[in-house]
């Protein structure tokens, strides 16, 4: 049975202990507030960055991993025994990481090495790389984990919105005009994210009524939720309770998301990821 190496980048928010404990490698991706540089850490640390966040005008730039990362943890990878490595990575419509990591297999020339795009992020970038796990765990080729994962991506659904509209505002997502005019009538857009972009679909009248149009997209036969929240426990907890009465054979979690994602939602944000 081949040893199989799985990477996957800080996007997943996966914890760090399930990452040590099952030695996957997270390749960080970088935020910039003016001009100081920062990695992106695990669910648990994202406090002080959404504090600042709240209490600065700047709005931080994010930077994907460089090649040479993914050059790195490659050649270790094959260093430390491994005889194949599977990257899964967020969505490439969303960052330069997944051509990154391409550049890096290309740059060695190895087909040892498989690159995913994951068109995901956030929890479903963190399904999938679960799957992947426990595929290697079950004795699952190559071939077997990549073909599963390019499959099931494209049965998984995510869902946000916004406790605030200056977030948006801030990332260049909505005009001053549109902030502004959305504020006053409490409008709150329903963001979803789509064969890997990101889109504003819908828009309705206060958060309440933006929570229950995104819970009412989760389909009957859902097997995993997970509620993704930035600053946000309280409500992702009630959320949760609510969907397990209604979906009561469904795995359910919740989620922090990080300063790469969570920027552009602000505090307060939260959505839905499931399949």
């Amino acid at each position: 049975m081949k040893k199989i190496k799985i990477i996957t980048d800080s996007t997943s928010y996966i914890l760090k202990e399930y990452a040590e404990k099952n030695n996957i490698t997270v390749i960080p991706l970088s935020y910039y507030f003016g001009d100081e540089m920062e990695k992106e850490g695990f669910p648990g640390e994202f406090q002080e960055f959404f504090q600042k966040l709240e209490n600065s005008k700047l709005f931080p730039t994010t930077s994907q991993p460089s090649t040479g990362n993914f050059l790195e943890e490659f050649k270790r990878a094959f260093e430390e025994g491994y005889d194949e490595i599977i990257a899964i990575l967020l969505s490439s419509k969303l960052s330069g990481t997944y051509n990154s990591g391409v550049l890096a297999k290309n740059i060695l020339g190895d087909e040892r090495i498989s690159i995913v795009d994951s068109e995901q992020a956030a929890s479903n970038l963190r399904f999938l790389v679960e799957d992947a796990i426990n595929m290697t765990k079950d004795g699952k080729s190559m071939e077997e984990i990549v073909k599963h994962i390019e499959n099931k991506k494209t049965k998984m659904h995510v869902y946000f919105t916004v406790d605030t509209l200056e977030y948006l505002k801030r990332g260049g997502r909505l005009s001053t005009f549109q902030s502004a005019i959305g504020s006053v009538l409490n409008i709150k857009p329903i963001i979803q994210l789509k064969y890997g972009v990101l889109d504003s679909i819908e828009k309705v009248r206060g958060k309440n009524k933006a929570l229950n149009s995104i819970a009412n997209k989760v389909y009957e036969n859902v097997e995993k939720i997970s509620i993704c929240h930035v600053l946000n426990l309280e409500e992702a907890e009630k959320i949760k309770e609510s969907l397990e009465k209604k979906f009561p054979k469904a795995e359910i979690s919740i989620d922090e998301l990080g300063p790469v994602i969570g920027c552009h939602l602000g505090p307060g944000g939260i959505g839905i990821c499931f399949y």
